[in-house]
This record gives C-alpha cells, structure tokens and sequence, in this order.
C-alpha cells in the first residue's frame, strides 16, 4: 500500500478527457483581478510549482473572492482525488448531475472519475479551499497507490481507501479540525518559496487523511463493492462514448480508454449492451446518422458519414442499407417528405 507513486500521464484517450484541468476562466478571472488566488501545482494546474518533494500532489491551494463573480467552472475531471473545502459564502456546485449549493463548512470528495462543475454559472462570493492526490488511477476498479509520504498506518490507510472506494457519497459537513487544518494549509502555501514548506503541507495532508478518517467512520457509510467492479468502468465508458464516435476507435482502444484489459472489456459490453464492441459503436453510429441526415439536410452523404466515424461513404451505405432497408438518401428524403 506505502509503494512508490507511479505517474500516469495526462489520460487522453479518443477525446475522453482525463488530465489536469487548465481552470482558463480561474487564470482569467485572477488577471483581471477579481479575486485572490494562491495555489501551488504540478502539470497544467495553476500556481506556483510545486518541487520534487511532494510528488503525487498535484495542487492544493484556495481562492478568496470577496465580490461578485462573474465566472465559474465547467464539467471537469481531475488528476486524483479532490477535497473542496468552502471556509465561507455559499457556492453552486454539482457532481454526477447531482446539484447543491454549498454553505460554510461543506467538504465535498471528488474521485478522479467523476465529473464536477463550480458555478452556476458563476461561483459567487466565498473562501474555497482544494487538495489534488494523484493515487495513479482514472477508473473506479483500478487500485490506488498513495504517495510514500503518506505517513497513515497500512490498516489505517486501505481502511480509508475501501470507504472512499465503496461509497458514492460526495457531501459533508466538516468540523472543526478540518476547518483549522484547510486554514493552516492555505497558510502554508501563502508563504511557501520554492518548496520551503513542503515538509509542513505534507503533515498537514497527513492531518487531513486522518481527520477525514474519522469523518467517515462518524458517518453513515454505506459501502457497496461494485462500485469498485470493473464493469463499472466499462458502462462510464460506453457513456463517454456517446459524446466520441466519430472517432476512429478500435476495440484495443476501447478497452484501454475504458481502463481494463480487452477479453473483460469485450465480455462486460456484451453484458452491459448485448452486442459486441464493435456492433455496439456500429449501432451508436447509426443512430447519431439518422439524426443528422433528418436535422442537417444540406449536409452531403459523406459528410455524415465521416461525421459519424465512418471511413468512407460507401461504407457506412451499406451498413446503413443492411439495418435500415434503405439508403441514407431515401432515408432523408422519407423523413423529410413525413
């Protein structure tokens, strides 16, 4: 549990973004001076950098915004896991298509799977705190690897990882250790020079792991091992999938975007679909054309087919023709004329 971090880089794959959010309209509002901001981060995170000292934390940091915003942040995933913490104000936020507005003293726990946006559209006025672990995952079956300085007993830290693993929830009321130790961390970062106090934000990240601990051991925690099975990781994928066909997948490339090894992923999309891979990205394919041949009717036959990831025009006519009964011509001009 205590090995070495193993580094797994900006995660890509066909279009289903898993690397470290730019936060662009964070970087604007910050030039614009809209708002205090200090943060020290790794990668394509904004902030200070931080050293070879704290490897495996990708960012921690807060931002103060004492006057309205007029800007927030969309859907997005993070390199590892995030704790949000809002010291004051209240704050629209929404995770898993779940919305809330969070008061002071609210924690939320983003896994680095699941998507979370801030502001709606704006993120208004408070005091809001972040802490980015890379525990070297991106699907919810993978295991995680903690980095080495996490000081936590073993017995401790996989009892930590099962309950963030095996439970879906995201909302908590912190108390007032945590408040204290998300304080000392922004303090902590505000005097920070080239690594100066990495040893401090490394205990109180340790802090933090222990409290949070004890949090949910205090709560009602539900724990649900399929959260961690890996045909979970195989139906997010075929989710994403929707907002990716055109392009040009293969089934290894399916497989490894969905993060497991290509006889399970074929066996759990024949489970999840009833199809194949392949047939399954075919079918998706033919529906996304139906819908541009009726909705875009000056849009040439190719160029819904290449719109939709077919490679050539001839092609994606006869798979059109074989499940339809029909060229994708006659189609429109079917569906138009009714």
């Amino acid at each position: 549990m205590k090995t070495p971090i193993q580094k797994i880089e900006p995660y890509i794959a066909k279009g289903v973004v898993y690397h470290a959010d730019t936060c662009l309209s964070l970087v604007d509002a910050v030039a614009r001076k809209k708002l205090k901001f200090k943060a020290l981060a790794r990668y394509t995170y904004p902030g200070d950098r931080l050293t070879k000292d704290t490897l495996g934390l990708n960012s921690v940091g807060y931002w103060d915004a004492s006057e309205p915003q007029d800007w927030g942040l969309e859907w997005h995933r993070n390199e590892g896991i995030e704790f949000h913490f809002l010291a004051s104000g209240s704050m629209p936020y929404a995770q898993d298509d779940q919305e809330t507005k969070l008061l002071p003293s609210y924690l939320t726990i983003t896994r680095p799977w699941e998507e979370h946006k801030v502001g709606n559209p704006t993120i208004g006025m408070g005091k809001f705190y972040w802490v980015i672990i890379d525990l070297g995952v991106r699907r919810p079956h993978q295991n995680w690897v903690w980095p080495k300085w996490v000081l936590l007993t073993q017995k401790d830290l996989e009892r930590l990882t099962k309950i963030l693993r095996q439970n879906d929830k995201w909302l908590w009321k912190a108390n007032k250790k945590i408040n204290a130790c998300f304080f000392q961390m922004g303090e902590a970062v505000d005097t920070d020079k080239n690594g100066s106090n990495s040893s401090k934000i490394r205990l109180l990240i340790n802090e933090l792991l222990i409290l949070l601990l004890e949090l949910l051991d205090t709560g009602e925690v539900v724990l649900n091992e399929a959260l961690t099975d890996s045909s979970r990781s195989v139906r997010q994928f075929l989710d994403e999938l929707e907002d990716n066909l055109p392009e040009s997948w293969t089934i290894e490339q399916m497989a490894e975007s969905a993060g497991v090894g290509l006889t399970r992923f074929t066996f759990h999309c024949k489970q999840l679909t009833n199809s194949t891979p392949m047939r399954y990205l075919a079918m998706r394919r033919l529906e996304m054309s139906k819908k541009m041949l009726t909705e875009n009717p000056n849009m040439s036959i190719a160029e819904v087919a290449y719109s939709c990831g077919f490679t050539t025009s001839q092609y994606f006519s006869t798979v059109f023709k074989q499940h339809e009964k029909c060229t994708p011509a006659a189609y429109r001009q079917a569906k138009c004329a009714s």
